[in-house]
């Protein structure tokens, strides 16, 4: 490897990931929901292995609307014009960002059920509605 040269990749990608926050806010969103689950994660406690599929499942979502934002800007790029085959390549990307969303629902879920449960015990106990 050249000297500098993963200083100059390291630069590109982060460069990547500027543009696709600061140009498609659907990734601002899933930053966003990204960091309440990490939020919400740290201050439940969660164990390490729920805190690892929850960070997977966060990822993957990030790297979808990456492929997703990169193809579209090549779709553009190639033509300015309505092509069926455009269209297709820009839903089939679209269709991989609701699959890993999806699937990040969930994973949330199943990691975030057990407090959820305890919490809606506690508080129908709280508000007398429980014996």
């Amino acid at each position: 490897m050249a000297r500098g040269s993963f200083r100059k990749s390291l630069g590109y990608a982060l460069a990547g990931l500027a543009y696709a926050l600061r140009t498609q806010p659907n990734m601002r969103f899933h930053f966003g929901a990204a960091l309440v689950v990490v939020a919400l994660a740290l201050l439940l406690r969660v164990g390490v292995r729920d805190f690892v599929f929850l960070l997977f499942a966060i990822v993957l979502v990030v790297i979808a609307e990456m492929f997703n934002t990169a193809v579209e800007t090549v779709v553009d790029l190639y033509t300015d014009k309505y092509h069926p085959l455009a269209r297709v390549a820009k839903d089939v990307a679209a269709g991989a960002v609701l699959l890993a969303a999806l699937n990040s629902v969930v994973v949330g879920l199943l990691v975030f059920y057990p407090y959820l449960h305890a919490f809606v015990r506690f508080w129908v106990r709280f508000r007398g509605g429980g014996n």
